[in-house]
């Protein structure tokens, strides 16, 4: 039971880590700006997603 909990949880997770660059992606943040947070979620997950959620890009 607990592989089947970690594999689900790993695949929600990964959805919420794209989701991100995807609006990365889609904001009205300059092209570096772009690059540099893509990097940092794909770098660092968990951190990176949590620093993007409080201080990035907006809209």
């Amino acid at each position: 039971m607990g592989i089947e909990v970690g594999g689900l949880l790993g695949l929600i997770w990964l959805i919420i880590v794209i989701w991100a660059i995807v609006k990365v992606a889609q904001s009205a943040a300059s092209t570096l700006a772009k690059i540099v947070w893509i990097i940092v979620l794909l770098v660092f997950p968990l951190v990176g997603l949590i620093v993007w959620l409080l201080f990035g890009p907006k809209g």
